[in-house]
């Protein structure tokens, strides 16, 4: 019986190799296999015809090849047959596929096989990455493969499936444009994809029988096979991938994928463990397995091999997918030289790719949080970002009680942490960072390193959350709630993200935590958009607004503080600013913001000059809504008014 516990090892004595050849390769005249094993006493490479049923046709032993590395090499063609290694390290480890597949057989049991070119989309040597001047200059609209497309009233044809992202001129009975089209009415610049790498919990044989988020990895490299067409050859859910990013680069919309190398869904079974036993995790200072990620086990990013697998993997996501981004789930598992070795990679691979993650771990790691890529270390990450959480409860209550109140629900001295959003998490003289909760401190040295949001696929959605924190209010009033806090979010500096479908008040009835509830909660119900099709005008109209207008999306802090200026008449439940456009040869040169979060009227004395109203908290309108105004307005409640000088 194997010992799982691993105190009695130096992992930092094992060998590093630094070659860019682990895995199986395909060539028309021979199939050439490296793993890196370091442990092992015999490694026996297995050949299949099935993806999952069947035995082994073929059977060899690699050969130790220097540095923990064994190879060999298969003399033919073997496209399309499907692989398995089993290790042996004085004891034999279960069957699997290498922990580098690029392509596996249903529900990833089996590598597969295959030629990368015919994976590759017609004119795929065409398709370019979509690169902004800065990061702040995106708009991120988070969404799951499943739920865009499931709905029966979505009108397209491949529900649940990469495939639905091609689909053009798709719309409800009642004529509301859906899917991509949708996204491109929306005029969001990237689409973040919740995790799209082969995962476990859905049965690719019978995908719309459970449903899954996707946060509990398999293979790394490898698409899910749930998604695609056909689940059992793994070379079309490569291809319908590609077509995916290809469609959505078509149209000028970047793609960022959801990864989550903090942690495997399984432990002992997992290809790391079954290759490499105990090396590729971290471990407590009794040798069990430790879990930062809350889900049984956490990744020792700090080991070379691991930073190594890691790097190797996301290059090959951009390289051969032609991604633009990456959301890190639970990036404070990650130790902070990682984080820096990422940024320098892939910015080498693709110059002005986005990159952000989660500034937190889900439970203690034995490694010290000082090392670890947190909020609070995030100014030792230039280039990387991190989600404002401070803001985001500051907005709506804090996330994990849904009665509580926030900033556009009526909750009065939310004022500071609003400000703080409203910068970009950076240092602003006007911000008293005492009353900033929980934080109390500006983290991000510039305003890209700033994730503004105020739901996301965890939690309640935005109106779920104001539902159940007001079961008072009426749907009317709701509504202005979900709009103020969609123009908090695209009008502050930072970057601005978006749980798909809160620009039509999307329900998953209440439910707080779905990542495993069926699609009835989780799917995107068209007919809302038509339902609450002012809420997405509005939306829609302020994104062209924050795009139309680079004083919104400063790229520097020291042009925010310079030129972004709080108001200094305090009101309860009232946040007010004016900001110099000029400065960033913005059209307009002096424009005045009024966020009144309370649930009564209020009025705000301006400044000398006449101004015209270019939003109020019903209508945008870049060319003026209404009489000028001057000396003094009054904002309704829960409302945003944004006044132009003329």
């Amino acid at each position: 019986m194997r010992n799982w516990r691993f105190n009695h090892i130096d992992f930092s004595l094992y060998p590093f190799y630094e070659g860019n050849d682990l895995g199986v390769f395909w060539a028309p005249e021979k199939t050439i296999v490296k793993i890196w094993a370091p442990t092992a006493k015999i490694v026996e490479f297995r050949l299949y015809k099935d993806g999952v049923a069947g035995e082994p046709f073929y059977k060899t032993q690699l050969q130790a090849s220097g540095n923990g590395t064994w190879t060999t090499s298969l003399q033919g063609d073997y496209e399309g047959k499907f692989y398995t290694f089993k290790i042996n390290d004085d004891n034999w480890l279960e069957e699997i596929p290498d922990i580098y597949a690029r392509c596996v057989g249903v529900n990833g049991f089996r590598g597969m096989i295959f030629d990368p070119k015919k994976t590759n989309p017609e004119n795929w040597k065409n398709d370019k990455y979509h690169v902004l001047q800065y990061f702040t200059d995106a708009v991120i609209y988070e969404m799951h493969v499943r739920d865009f497309s499931i709905s029966e009233n979505s009108g397209i044809k491949n529900k649940g499936k990469f495939l639905a992202f091609t689909e053009k001129n798709t719309k409800t009975a009642g004529g509301v444009s859906t899917g991509i089209d949708h996204l491109i009415e929306l005029g969001i610049t990237h689409v973040h994809l919740l995790p799209v790498n082969d995962f476990f919990a859905v049965d690719e044989e019978k995908p719309f029988e459970r449903y899954n988020w996707g946060y509990n990895p398999l293979n790394f490299n490898a698409p899910e096979g749930s998604y695609s067409t056909n689940p059992y050859d793994g070379r079309e859910r490569i291809k319908e991938l590609k077509i995916l990013i290809q469609e959505l680069h078509s149209y000028n919309i970047g793609v960022i994928l959801d990864v989550v190398y903090n942690h495997t869904y399984f432990t002992k079974e997992s290809v790391f463990n079954q290759t490499v036993p105990g090396y590729f995790y971290r471990q407590k200072t009794d040798g069990t397995f430790a879990n930062a990620s809350g889900c049984g086990n956490e990744m020792a990013t700090e080991r070379s091999m691991v930073r190594k697998y890691i790097i190797d993997s996301l290059k090959y996501w951009v390289e051969e997918y032609h991604v633009d981004g990456f959301r890190i789930d639970l990036m404070g598992v990650y130790d902070l030289d990682t984080m820096k070795t990422i940024w320098e990679e892939l910015n080498n691979v693709h110059p002005g790719i986005l990159f952000y993650g989660e500034g937190w771990a889900a439970d203690l790691s034995p490694m010290p949080e000082q090392q670890r890529a947190v909020k609070i270390n995030i100014s030792k990450l230039p280039g990387i970002a991190v989600f404002n959480d401070d803001f985001r409860d500051a907005l709506k209550g804090h996330h994990n009680n849904k009665k509580s109140k926030g900033f556009v629900s009526g909750c009065g001295l939310r004022e500071e942490p609003v400000k703080f959003g409203i910068v970009g998490a950076i240092y602003h003289p006007q911000i008293v960072y005492d009353y900033v909760e929980p934080t109390k401190y500006a983290w991000a040295n510039e305003p890209a390193q700033c994730i503004n949001y105020v739901s996301c696929h965890d939690n309640y959605t935005l109106w779920d959350k104001l539902k159940l924190s007001c079961p008072e209010a009426a749907v009317e009033e709701l509504k202005k709630m979900v709009k103020l806090a969609g123009a908090l979010i695209l009008t502050s500096q930072g970057v601005p993200f978006l749980h798909s479908g809160v620009e039509f008040c999307r329900t998953k009835e209440g439910n707080g935590n779905s990542y495993k509830s069926p699609d009835s909660i989780n799917q995107l119900d068209w007919n809302c958009k038509q339902e609450f099709y002012d809420v997405f005008d509005y939306f829609k109209k302020l994104i062209s607004l924050r795009k139309n207008h680079p004083v919104f999306r400063m790229s520097s802090s020291e042009l925010i503080r310079e030129h972004l200026k709080f108001f200094t008449d305090y009101q309860i439940g009232v946040v007010s600013y004016c900001i110099s456009g000029e400065a960033v040869n913005d059209s307009w040169e002096f424009i005045i913001v009024l966020f009144n979060g309370n649930n009564h009227e209020t009025f705000i004395k301006l400044p000398e000059g006449q101004f015209k109203t270019v939003v109020t908290g019903t209508e945008v309108n870049e060319n003026g809504i209404g009489n000028i105004v001057s000396e003094n307005v009054t904002v309704e409640k829960f409302s945003t008014v944004i006044l132009v000088k003329i």
